[in-house]
């Protein structure tokens, strides 16, 4: 491939799948300026290990993948400068909560969800904000379908749990959880 056509390829991903990534990574992190450098070396990784899709696959969750193992990296890489004492001050805006979400229940809902484990948020996040099938999130995760589908009831039912009875119908129904595998 010509140098132009390898341009035109990486812009046409980054148009594509950038701001997406950032809004995972902004739900993942809580933070506007950890999900500013998650972007960045998200996509720094993908053109870097490029050679290594599978262009017989989708490459959105691909792409994912990376974000998630990026995200993962940036989060264990935080907790060791938190550790040290060397961690620059986090905005003080929790964007999730101030900007994106509107109703009090919705603000109760994703402070829930930012209360639970990093596997159990990654699982809701993808599935019913990304809109990933579970199978999609299995294989961008690199562990077995069942596996999914347990982390995901786990989560949900940690919500049922939690918060009280409320508009959240997909809660108590399990929302698609199972149909859009």
């Amino acid at each position: 491939m010509s140098n132009e056509i390898l341009k035109e390829n990486a812009e046409m991903i980054f148009n594509e799948h950038s701001s997406y990534i950032y809004k995972v990574a902004l739900f993942l992190t809580n933070s506007k300026e950890l999900a500013d450098d998650i972007t960045q070396e998200t996509f720094i990784q993908v053109f870097r290990k490029y050679y290594t899709y599978n262009s017989s696959k989708a490459i959105q969750p691909w792409i994912y993948k990376v974000t998630l193992n990026v995200t993962r990296n940036m989060l264990r890489k935080q907790k060791w400068l938190k550790f040290i004492g060397k961690l620059p001050e986090k905005s003080s805006l929790n964007l999730v909560e101030n900007t994106v979400l509107k109703t009090e229940e919705e603000n109760e809902l994703w402070r829930e969800i930012n209360n639970l484990n990093f596997k159990s948020r990654e699982i809701l996040i993808l599935h019913f904000y990304s809109g990933m099938k579970l199978k999609e999130i299995s294989e961008s995760l690199g562990i077995p379908l069942g596996t999914c589908k347990s982390r995901l009831n786990t989560a949900l039912s940690t919500l049922r749990r939690k918060l009280p009875k409320n508009d959240f119908e997909y809660l108590d129904k399990g929302g698609d959880t199972f149909e859009a595998i």
